[in-house]
């Protein structure tokens, strides 16, 4: 199955690209639905890097669901001023286990106005459930579309003594 989003975020490429490689973007995107708590030592990291990072995932915010791993890799070779965030994991354990193929790719590129232009592409397969599955995670993924829009110009603050900001002010 596929699953597309197209979305413009209201901030720019700089600030959507921290809030990709977040893990609590990530827990803010699928609230209330699902979230995640980290298996790994130290628990999550600010950003992620890249490699696998295993995670328990919550139904509902705190129903277990199951383990998953988010394998995540920034691909290279892109056109100019496209970022790229790759997941190429999948669930271990749980009702998302079901999917036994699992590519999610996350890019985002500057738009004139300033704004950021965000796609998103899942591939998954479930076999012969992919009928079945394919339009609760069609929902899920527009879910997850509103959320991006809703939080997006949040991601836009640096606050004062970030690298972010004393790099804007020396200029």
């Amino acid at each position: 199955m596929r699953v597309l989003l197209k979305l413009t975020l209201d901030c720019d490429v700089d600030a959507a690209w921290r809030a990709l490689r977040s893990p609590a973007v990530l827990r803010e995107v699928v609230a209330p639905w699902l979230d995640f708590s980290s298996l790994e030592p130290g628990g999550f990291p600010a950003t992620w890097p890249e490699g696998p990072h295993r995670l328990r995932t919550l139904a509902f915010g705190s129903v277990p669901a199951g383990e998953e791993i988010i394998d995540v890799s920034y691909p290279g070779g892109l056109p100019p001023g496209v970022r790229m965030l790759r997941d190429g994991g999948g669930a271990l354990t749980g009702p998302f286990a079901a999917f036994g193929n699992w590519d999610h790719r996350m890019a985002v590129s500057p738009l004139p106005d300033g704004r950021t232009l965000y796609r998103d592409r899942l591939r998954a397969t479930a076999g012969a459930l992919d009928v079945a599955l394919w339009y609760p995670t069609w929902a899920f993924w527009q879910w997850r579309g509103i959320r991006l829009r809703q939080l997006a110009p949040g991601w836009a603050f640096d606050p004062p003594g970030t690298a972010d900001a004393a790099a804007r002010a020396a200029s």
